[in-house]
């Protein structure tokens, strides 16, 4: 009985110990000054355009496999209808571009690569939207963490000077502080510029993929039509 009242008692003593750790960090940030509204501001930001563009690009890169063995089919056994019937509802890059090759079918085989080219850049530029906000948080939040560490400093200088023989420790821990907002810009800032570079990489996936499927309706084209 004993020893269940000491392990009830450990427990309730670390439970109380994050409790208290977690306090301190969140006063450890309130501490860093005006400058941790802002900053809290462009972490929100990369939250949220990043989730936002990463369920857009990965819904754009689920596309059926089976999509231009189907297109294929259909053009080679001359039912251009239901080729253009399968690209139009599929609700993908890759099916808007073969749809607009589709619809230029007849025309020189390069006015339909140009077609299909500018239809894909447009699906591109659509998807890259946003990302260049997520570029610029990841370049300003770090600027916005120096500037708070150096004005927190200069007012820090400032309110020393009045203090005779400040110690050490009181100069350390001062300083310690007014770091918090320079740690927090670099920690943001590297999550943006993690994020962006993710979502860039899925795009430029998407951008070869798009490339291939464009190829192969060009090869397409050129095979003969089963009559």
């Amino acid at each position: 009985m004993f020893d269940i009242f000491l392990q009830t008692d450990s427990a309730a003593a670390a439970a109380g110990q994050i409790a208290v750790q977690s306090e301190s960090i969140w006063g450890l940030l309130s501490k860093g000054g005006p400058i941790m509204i802002p900053l809290g501001i462009l972490f929100v930001m990369v939250v949220y355009f990043f989730t936002e563009r990463l369920l857009v690009i990965n819904k754009a890169l689920k596309s059926d496999d089976n999509f231009m063995n189907n297109i294929r089919d259909f053009i080679v056994n001359g039912n251009v209808t239901a080729a253009r019937s399968l690209a139009k509802n599929t609700p993908d890059p890759i099916a808007k571009m073969i749809d607009k090759g589709i619809q230029r079918i007849g025309k020189p085989i390069d006015a339909i690569e140009k077609s299909m080219d500018n239809v894909g850049k447009l699906e591109l530029y659509k998807l890259e939207k946003n990302l260049g906000i997520i570029s610029v948080v990841a370049r300003i939040a770090p600027l916005f963490g120096f500037v708070g560490t150096i004005i927190g400093l200069v007012i820090l200088l400032k309110e020393f000077a009045t203090i005779s023989n400040p110690s050490i420790s009181q100069i350390a821990d001062a300083m310690y502080i007014k770091l918090i907002t320079s740690a927090t810009g670099l920690i943001i800032g590297m999550l943006a510029f993690m994020g962006h570079s993710y979502l860039d990489t899925q795009i430029n996936r998407l951008a070869n993929r798009m490339e291939s499927a464009s190829s192969d309706f060009i090869d397409i084209l050129q095979e003969p039509t089963k009559q």
